[in-house]
């Protein structure tokens, strides 16, 4: 029986989404199933970090992610404060605001080594409606209200089942990607393990308008020796540390949010408008494995955290961003099989590492003497640019640099926007305007274009583009460099080309296009 389609995508959220769009431009047939009958409107990241913002721009979102932007910029300004925290008196508004660590304010400083790459306040309903946007345009299937109830491994493909009001469906597939969110049918049906932590505390957000007979609620987040809240642009955010929700899908209650308000600030508060709030809890896990088979989970399928800091829905687009293209080349049958072992391998320690932060952040911000005591020494800490830097590099996934084997520093990290200096008619376009297909690039400075020769050798999924300054690099379709060399070297490329593009490639075949081509 002939498989349907290459692969199914399970969730239409922002990481279902841009998997979907990733494996499409890589020339896959996907088609991608959803729980839900319509976009949720549940509050949820209010923003995002450098590098999901980069993962959408390399894709042809600029456009939409500005418009958004602006409207955020321009209700900040209205709900700021006289002096937001952290900020000088006569600087604009959030200008130098880079996020937080368990409520203290991160400050942009000149010591970061890429000011130039931050995240955006633009909210989570905003980045899935462009993704669906996009998805659209590519002409992607989507199914709605497809509860997937089964799936069935075998040696060459996925059968995959599911429940609709229309009834039940069925599909077989090469490949099943799990994006469906942290109670996962997928995960669940598969078989992947997920250990990790039970939830300790409650969180809730809301959309809402708080009156205290003296004055509004501070803007900010505030320490209480009943938890934390905060108030931002209408958002009221609250940690109750008294323990997790009873029933965490229960809908949260305009009662029930103003007692905890109450109780967790201290302060004898009304809340007189209250819209689209949610809870969640600290429940802390992370899979084994991000592939069984031929099954995979991206996003909050493979790992759930506190939301402290925002590094959720970035962390997700990355996963997409990660495992799309090389699953599209495992499709086309360019690449073995073995190549998507690297996503568990890159993906899983970033996780890993995001888990352990929001872990460190709920502990020193619980309403105890010791806990207070270290949240202080951290706050002292934090006063230190370097310190700063380091913290705010960690919370962005700026510091991300995955182990492809090579000494050099830039090799396994992803690489931002810039400036190509082109040895062409086209000067001017900036590396991202070159990755919109899902292509690979070459940016080739060496001597007559002899990196160039060697790498279209190997295949046209690579854009190779001469610049007058160097290092050369070969960037993967994710932006992670996957080589760098100085000068008029190609040491490695061969090695690195065919670990991620050609595994057919040889010594002889390169020998003969260097003499061809001399």
């Amino acid at each position: 029986m002939k498989n349907s389609v290459d692969v199914v995508v399970v969730g239409a959220g922002p990481v279902g989404l841009l998997t979907a769009i990733e494996l499409t431009l890589g020339g896959a047939r996907v088609l991608v199933l959803e729980r839900l009958a319509a976009l949720s409107m549940v509050l949820k990241a209010g923003g995002i970090g450098p590098l999901g913002i980069e993962a959408l721009r390399r894709r042809g979102m600029a456009a939409a992610i500005g418009a958004a932007q602006a409207r955020s910029l321009s209700a900040m300004e209205k709900f700021a404060a006289p002096s937001a925290p952290g900020l000088g008196s006569g600087e604009p508004k959030y200008t130098k605001y880079s996020g937080h660590f368990a409520g203290l304010i991160l400050i942009r400083t000149d010591a970061q080594k890429e000011p130039e790459r931050r995240g955006s306040p633009v909210d989570q309903q905003a980045i899935e409606a462009m993704l669906a946007d996009r998805a659209r345009s590519l002409g992607i299937e989507q199914r709605r209200e497809c509860d997937v109830t089964g799936l069935v491994q075998r040696a060459d493909s996925v059968d995959v089942a599911w429940a609709s009001p229309a009834g039940e469906g069925h599909v077989r597939c090469s490949w099943l990607v799990g994006c469906d969110g942290g109670r996962s049918a997928v995960r669940k049906l598969a078989g992947f393990d997920f250990p990790g932590s039970d939830p300790t505390l409650t969180m809730y957000q809301a959309l809402a308008e708080v009156e205290h007979p003296e004055c509004r609620l501070p803007h900010g987040f505030r320490y209480t020796s009943g938890g934390m809240f905060g108030f931002l642009l209408g958002r009221v955010f609250m940690m109750d540390f008294s323990g997790p929700p009873k029933d965490r899908d229960a809908p949260v209650t305009h009662q029930e949010f103003e007692a905890v308000l109450r109780r967790v600030s201290g302060l004898d508060v009304h809340v007189k408008a209250f819209e689209n709030a949610s809870r969640w809890t600290d429940n802390t896990r992370l899979v084994d494995t991000y592939r069984r088979g031929r099954v995979f989970v991206a996003g909050d399928a493979a790992h759930i955290h506190s939301p402290f800091g925002g590094q959720g829905l970035g962390l997700g687009l990355v996963d997409a961003t990660n495992l799309g293209w090389k699953l599209a080349a495992v499709v086309r049958g360019e690449m073995p099989e073995s190549l998507l072992d690297s996503y568990t391998a890159e993906r899983r320690p970033v996780a890993e590492a995001v888990l352990a932060n929001t872990l460190a952040q709920t502990a020193i911000m619980r309403p105890d003497p010791q806990s207070g005591a270290m949240r202080e020494v951290v706050a002292n800490l934090m006063l230190s640019d370097d310190v700063n830097r380091l913290i705010g590099e960690m919370m962005s996934g700026l510091s991300i640099r995955y182990d492809l084997g090579s000494e050099r520093d830039d090799v396994g990290r992803v690489i931002g926007d810039r400036p190509i200096n082109q040895l062409s008619p086209s000067d001017g376009a900036k590396l991202y305007d070159l990755m919109q297909d899902g292509s690979g690039v070459l940016l080739d400075a060496s001597t007559e274009g002899k990196a160039s020769r060697l790498v279209a050798a190997c295949t046209p999924k690579i854009r190779c583009v001469a610049v007058d300054t160097g290092p050369s690099m070969l960037i993967r379709p994710d932006a992670c460099i996957a080589w760098a060399g100085e000068a008029n070297s190609t040491d490695g490329l061969q090695e690195a080309l065919r670990r991620w593009f050609n595994p057919t490639l040889d010594h002889a075949s390169m020998v003969r296009t260097e003499s061809a081509a001399a």
